[in-house]
């Protein structure tokens, strides 16, 4: 099966030229579009949401866009030895292994896949290997993958299936084994979820590998994630900086308010407590809005006159005197 390119500038709809903060805007609008609590289509909602956070995964890291463009016509060329999309290879001489479900596509996973370094990454690493020289044994390697986990799964846990196909030996057919994969509330970026005895066949009695599905969170169109604290932007206006305001603020519960205090600075945080991830010790951590101040791009001739003339009434001086 061949591998097929995935045109992530295209999938993000912004030009090969475009800056971080065009790519990142674009992202944000789209995920917010087709994010699956919000989309209409929960089906194909979900699965554009997989394209986008895939491509901003890649076009949103300075060096994985770099190694992205550098492929450029050559790709095919780039994945000669990769061995199948979606595939990975633990030992030397051991059979790949194939995903389904895990949220990335074969392009990315035979490109930009954990476990592997440049081009032609591999999914999965083989750990095991041990040889019982007395008994002739080989335990069978451990196979890992990465697997796509969104803000929502992790704060409330879900039920992901998840597809592993394993290549026949000795003119077998290969043999394609589906799991219910629990993911808990509270996993964080990184962390491994193990399926004992469900990686490589060992070899004259040795024992079964292991199954590792290594948790990436999917990129929110609002937050980042510091730990089990979120972080996002609040945009005030001037006046509602001077005055102070109850702002409504995007959670993982639903929107809120949060009193924004009269004086507020940009670059203050505030803070929503217990409306993060989840901690280790059950409890959750907060949500901060760092403050952003806008000016509008245009004004009214109107509007105009009253910044004149609060201008000239003002007694409030930005920058000290000389």
């Amino acid at each position: 099966m061949a591998v097929k390119f995935q045109d992530y500038y295209v999938t993000l709809g912004v030009a090969r030229t475009a800056s971080a903060e065009d790519i990142k805007q674009a992202f944000r609008k789209l995920a917010r579009l087709y994010h699956p609590d919000v989309a209409k289509n929960k089906v194909t909602g979900e699965a554009k949401f997989k394209e986008i956070n895939e491509a901003y995964e890649v076009l949103g890291d300075p060096e994985k866009r770099r190694r992205y463009d550098d492929l450029g016509a050559n790709w095919q060329e780039g994945a000669a030895g990769a061995g199948p999309p979606g595939t990975a290879r633990g030992a030397a001489g051991a059979p790949d292994f194939e995903f389904g479900g895990t949220g990335f596509s074969d392009f990315f996973e035979s490109f930009f896949g954990g476990g592997g370094e440049g081009l032609g990454g591999r999914r999965a690493a083989g750990r095991r290997g041990n040889v019982d020289e007395r008994a002739f044994a080989q335990d069978g390697q451990d196979v890992e993958a990465d697997l796509l986990v969104t803000l929502e799964e992790a704060l409330r846990g879900s039920s992901r299936k998840v597809t592993l196909r394993r290549p026949g030996s000795r003119g077998q057919a290969d043999r394609s084994d589906t799991y219910q994969v629990r993911v808990p509330p509270g996993v964080r970026e990184g962390q491994r979820i193990r399926l004992a005895g469900q990686g490589g066949a060992g070899m004259g009695g040795g024992g079964t590998g292991d199954l590792y599905l290594r948790v990436r969170l999917a990129r929110h169109p609002d937050f980042s994630v510091q730990g089990a604290d979120l972080h996002c932007d609040l945009d005030l206006a001037p006046w509602e900086a001077v005055l102070g305001v109850q702002a409504t603020l995007p959670t993982l519960d639903g929107a809120t308010s949060l009193r924004v205090p009269p004086g507020t600075a940009s670059g203050r945080q505030l803070r929503l407590r217990g409306l993060g991830l989840p901690r280790e010790d059950g409890a959750r951590g907060d949500v901060y809005a760092t403050v952003r101040i806008r000016t509008p791009d245009a004004i009214s001739d109107e509007e105009r006159l009253l910044w004149e003339k609060l201008a000239a009434l003002s007694t409030f001086k930005p920058r000290s005197e000389l």
